[in-house]
């Protein structure tokens, strides 16, 4: 409860200012809208369904291009890391595409593939694929040597040793990994909305600001925060029942 309190002091702050220098007049209205106008424009949205229907488009097209991203980056961690042997031949492409940005590849991915949903999932996928990969790679590779040779002692099958000893000490780093994925996929998905779209809540906030409607603005990217805060302490406290033999700092830091 305290630690919520003190997390609450900053934002308590940044919310009073705003309504002080509102109320003083110390800024352009047109330019910020006080909280009160900015919180009815947001029950507006809800009421006539557009902030739901957007918020909709964004969630599924994040959770839609994440899991893509899981299938492909979880696979191909688990075997580059117990077949050290092949990871020279996707070592140079995957360390080319991973110093690309992925809104860098928009416009050719629109050029390709249009304005539709899989320009935007294939931003995500791009997004999520390196904190993934690379912490699932990790993980696997830094298994407890002592404890493979245990389970080659007692005869456990490649199958065996894996579900029975690389997992279960991979799994953190693969959470972290998923957690992190998971935020750069909510970041990618917005700026691809803002970029070519027609819904969610990237789209929303650029026809706004083509309406010169701040205060519509302003409740897209508080959307943004609260959704994005929200899914990841979902995440966060599901990886702690999954990891209990992990200190929960463990999980959250990435062990540091």
């Amino acid at each position: 409860m305290r630690a919520l309190l003190k997390g609450l002091v900053i934002p308590g702050l940044v919310l009073l200012v705003w309504v002080l220098g509102s109320g003083l007049g110390l800024w352009n209205q047109y330019i910020l809208p006080p909280p009160a106008r900015t919180l009815e424009m947001g029950y507006q949205l809800v009421a006539e369904g557009l902030l739901p229907k957007h918020v909709a488009v964004s969630l599924y097209r994040v959770f839609a291009g994440f899991g893509i991203s899981f299938l492909i980056a979880f696979p191909l961690g688990v075997v580059l890391g117990m077949r050290g042997r092949l990871s020279g031949y996707f070592e140079p492409i995957l360390e080319f595409i991973r110093h690309i940005p992925p809104l860098a590849v928009i416009p050719m991915l629109i050029l390709w593939f249009g304005i539709g949903e899989a320009s935007k999932l294939i931003v995500i996928v791009l997004a999520a694929f390196f904190p993934i990969f690379l912490n699932t790679l990790n993980g696997v590779q830094y298994s407890d040597g002592k404890l493979l040779e245990v389970g080659r002692t007692f005869g456990f099958s490649p199958r065996e040793q894996f579900v029975r000893i690389i997992l279960p000490a991979a799994l953190p780093y693969i959470l972290v990994g998923m957690r992190l994925g998971l935020g750069y996929s909510w970041r990618a998905l917005i700026g691809a909305e803002l970029i070519a779209a027609a819904s969610g809540i990237g789209y929303m906030i650029l026809d706004a600001e083509q309406l010169s409607r701040p205060d519509i603005i302003i409740v897209g990217v508080l959307t943004i925060g609260i959704l994005g805060s929200a899914i990841d302490y979902v995440f966060f406290k599901a990886a702690g029942r999954l990891t209990p033999w992990k200190a929960s700092e463990e999980v959250q830091y990435g062990g540091g």
